[in-house]
C-alpha cells in the first residue's frame, strides 16, 4: 500500500513521516516544482509542473484501491473515494462517500459567492488541536491494515 501526500500546502509532513516509520507502507509526497525541497533524505518525492491541478492529476493517476491520500482538496478527495482510496485531511477528517457530495456543493456555493464579490472569513487557522486530531486519526487508519 502507498500513502500519497498532496504536499504543496500540507502542514503535517513531519508527522506523516514519523507515524509511517512504524508501518510497512510506501510514502510518496507529490509537490509542484515551485515547492521543491532539498530535504528529501528518506522519503520519495515526485515533482510535477506548477499547473493548478498537476499534483492532483498525478495522485489520481497513481493511487489504487486501498491506498491512502492526505489532502485538503475536496475535488481530489471525491475522485479518489470513487476509486476506493482512503482520504484523510490534514485536520484529521476522514472523507467518506456519504458526506462528500455535501462538501462539493458547499465548495461550489462558496466559489459562486466569491465570483459575485462576496468573501467569507476563509478557513480557520491550522492549530495544535488539528494536528493532534490528524495524528490520532492517521494512526487509527493505518492500524486497520497492520
Amino acid at each position: 500500500m502507498t500513502v500519497f501526500v498532496d504536499a504543496d500546502s500540507c502542514p503535517v509532513k513531519q508527522e506523516i513521516v514519523e507515524i509511517l516509520s512504524a508501518f510497512p507502507f510506501h510514502l510518496v509526497f507529490v509537490a509542484s516544482y515551485a515547492h521543491m525541497t532539498n530535504d528529501t533524505s528518506t522519503e520519495r518525492w515526485v515533482y510535477v509542473d506548477s499547473d493548478k491541478e498537476a499534483a492532483d492529476l498525478y495522485i489520481m493517476n497513481h493511487a489504487r484501491m486501498g491506498d491512502i491520500c492526505i489532502t485538503q482538496d475536496i475535488g481530489l478527495a471525491s475522485t479518489l473515494l470513487a476509486k476506493r482510496v482512503y482520504v484523510l485531511s490534514p485536520r484529521g477528517t476522514l472523507f467518506e462517500e456519504q458526506g462528500i457530495q455535501t462538501a462539493l456543493e458547499l465548495r461550489h456555493l462558496s466559489a459562486k459567492a466569491r465570483r459575485r464579490g462576496i468573501y467569507g472569513k476563509g478557513p480557520k487557522s491550522y492549530n495544535e488541536k488539528d494536528r493532534e486530531k490528524f495524528v490520532k486519526e492517521f494512526t487509527m487508519l493505518l492500524s486497520k491494515f497492520h
